[in-house]
């Protein structure tokens, strides 16, 4: 097993410029990386913690315990944040950071079936109480919702190909492991697509995941919902790892920090003219050290976005 290795900690902490005495929210807590960092920085203060793994949950707990006793986890995703914190009373958050995509931990775990590296049955689920897994994905979608899921989430060239190669296979019988489902990708493919870097199933593995665990709307929902219960000076943080987390963060980042559009024909006095609610704190996104990269090689995708209440 790989050590745990929180992405971007040092900076996504201090971004948020935590208060003692402040509301925090992980909506990721993983092995409690960040969320660690965060408790031992409130003590008057209360922090949430969601994931949607229940393992995870038990693993973090005598992490968080020797910290301190001001924190609450929840069994949920983050796309619930809204519901289950009003559900206890929590109207307004001082910060949330979020950590997307799949911990370590789950990568390396071979039997939930992440990873075209280890053989196990077809899963990729986060939430092990869901019904919908990769399996079903895989044997039981149609051709053309194959094709819009490899397009979109895998921005995958050869969708169509990789679907018919899935479709014919399963005629034959079920498609059930990670490394049934690789053999059939990599025969969909040209050879030099299959010589060049990179291993060949990854964009695909990596839209099934999504789909199987709504992850792009779930993160559409919770950043809506978390601009709304911010507070003024409270902060989000986001660590992205593909192109397609970090577009719906930066335009909605970008959207919320933007004044609303005047016609340039009426005369207006400067303070009559309304600004954004919101700043972005970092134009571009902050990337991993170079001390960070040489020591974790997931660093290298990382991307870190962070966003402000200003009023």
């Amino acid at each position: 097993m790989m050590k745990h290795y929180s992405v971007l900690l040092n900076e996504s902490i201090d971004s948020l410029v935590i208060k003692e005495n402040g509301i925090y929210v992980d909506g990721t807590l993983g092995r409690a990386g960040h969320s660690s960092e965060i408790l031992k920085r409130i003590p008057q203060g209360h922090l949430y913690c969601f994931d949607k793994d229940e393992q995870a949950i038990c693993e973090s707990k005598a992490r968080l315990d020797a910290i301190g006793s001001n924190y609450t986890c929840i069994h949920a995703g983050f796309m619930q944040l809204k519901e289950e914190l009003q559900k206890r009373g929590v109207h307004h958050i001082d910060g949330l950071i979020l950590d997307l995509g799949v911990s370590s931990p789950q990568f390396d775990e071979a039997e939930r079936g992440f990873s075209y590296r280890f053989d196990a049955p077809l899963d990729m689920r986060m939430d092990q109480s869901q019904a919908l897994s990769a399996y079903e994905v895989v044997n039981t979608y149609e051709f053309h919702d194959l094709v819009r899921i490899f397009s979109q989430y895998g921005e995958d060239p050869f969708a169509k190909q990789v679907a018919r190669k899935i479709e014919a296979a399963r005629t034959i019988k079920p498609i059930e492991t990670t490394f049934e489902l690789v053999d059939i990708i990599k025969s969909a493919y040209p050879a030099k697509v299959l010589n060049s870097k990179g291993h060949p199933a990854k964009k695909i593995f990596q839209a099934i995941r999504i789909e199987v665990n709504n992850e792009l709307n779930e993160l559409r929902i919770c950043l809506k919902d978390a601009l709304e219960m911010l507070n003024v000076g409270g902060r989000i943080a986001v660590i992205s790892f593909h192109s397609l987390e970090d577009r719906i963060v930066k335009e909605t980042f970008q959207s919320a920090s933007s004044a609303p559009k005047i016609d340039k024909r009426i005369p207006l006095r400067a303070d009559q003219i309304e600004s954004a609610p919101y700043r972005c704190v970092n134009k571009k996104p902050i990337l991993a050290s170079q001390e960070e990269l040489d020591e974790n090689n997931r660093s290298h995708s990382a991307k870190l976005r962070v966003i402000e209440r200003v009023k």
